[in-house]
């Protein structure tokens, strides 16, 4: 007779802690009802305890439905000047009501990063077990770059942004250099 070993949660370390503080914006991936993928930003990703993270519903009601019908899910947050981060994947639980939502939702409205008018703009709160966490990294570093040198162009590029007039169109077209992955 064999015994179904239970699924334990990942113990986030300090470095996924830092990172998730530090960014905010995680990328949340649901399923639809049809089986195909949903991706969404949330910028109110945040650690809630050694081995959850959270992110409220200000205006995700295709991300809630989801979850409601198929609680897996998995959370990205990634440095964008850096170009690592992490992947998170668990089971994500909706919460409407109770303590466990009061203390959450208190969080965001008093915490490190307070959401504005929080009680009323926020719906519902997610809350995600996190099971599985595996490091992102780009592909620049395959070329032997360093930390300091993709983060320098990356800065580079970003400040090349600021610098567009008004109107400009976003997004990088050229300007005859390459950037890293």
């Amino acid at each position: 007779m064999s015994r179904a070993t239970p699924q334990r949660s990942l113990i986030l370390t300090e470095d996924m802690k830092r990172l998730v503080s530090e960014q905010r914006l995680g990328f949340v991936a649901t399923v639809c009802p049809d089986g195909t993928p949903s991706l969404s930003p949330k910028g109110t990703t945040a650690v809630w305890d050694d081995e959850h993270l959270v992110f409220a519903d200000i205006r995700s009601p295709g991300t809630v439905e989801n979850l409601r019908a198929n609680n897996v899910v998995e959370v990205n947050v990634v440095d964008p000047i850096v170009r690592k981060g992490y992947r998170f994947k668990g089971e994500a639980t909706v919460l409407t009501e109770g303590a466990l939502f009061e203390q959450i939702l208190a969080s965001y409205e008093n915490g490190a990063a307070p959401v504005q008018d929080a009680r009323t703009r926020i719906c519902s709160l997610v809350l995600v077990k996190v099971e599985r966490a595996l490091p992102l990294d780009s592909p620049a570093y395959d070329l032997g770059r360093t930390e300091e040198a993709v983060t320098a162009q990356w800065w580079s590029h970003h400040a090349r942004l600021a610098c567009r007039p008004p109107g400009t169109a976003a997004g990088y077209h050229g300007a005859g250099r390459s950037l890293p992955e």
